[in-house]
């Protein structure tokens, strides 16, 4: 797959969608496709200098809602 061929923005609606619906399809997780998307996320933001080990800095770069990590926690369920 050419990542490239796409805008960033995409990827990132992609991936945040996917991402979302992984306690409704926990089969995601192991998606080699889920993997290389976050793979390739992960080096644009670094790029940009975005730690993504830190979730706040790696969603507000995601686009997402920054949540701190004792929220992010609390609400956190098994996926089976």
């Amino acid at each position: 797959m050419l990542f490239e061929s796409y805008p960033l923005t995409e990827w990132k609606l992609v991936y945040r969608t996917l991402h979302s619906q992984l306690s409704k399809q926990p089969e995601l997780i192991d998606l080699a496709f889920l993997a290389d998307i976050q793979t390739h996320l992960q080096r644009k933001a670094r790029a940009e200098g975005i730690d993504v080990s830190d979730h706040g800095a790696w969603d507000a770069w995601l686009g997402n809602q920054v949540v701190s990590c004792d929220i992010r926690m609390a609400g956190r369920a098994v996926i089976n």
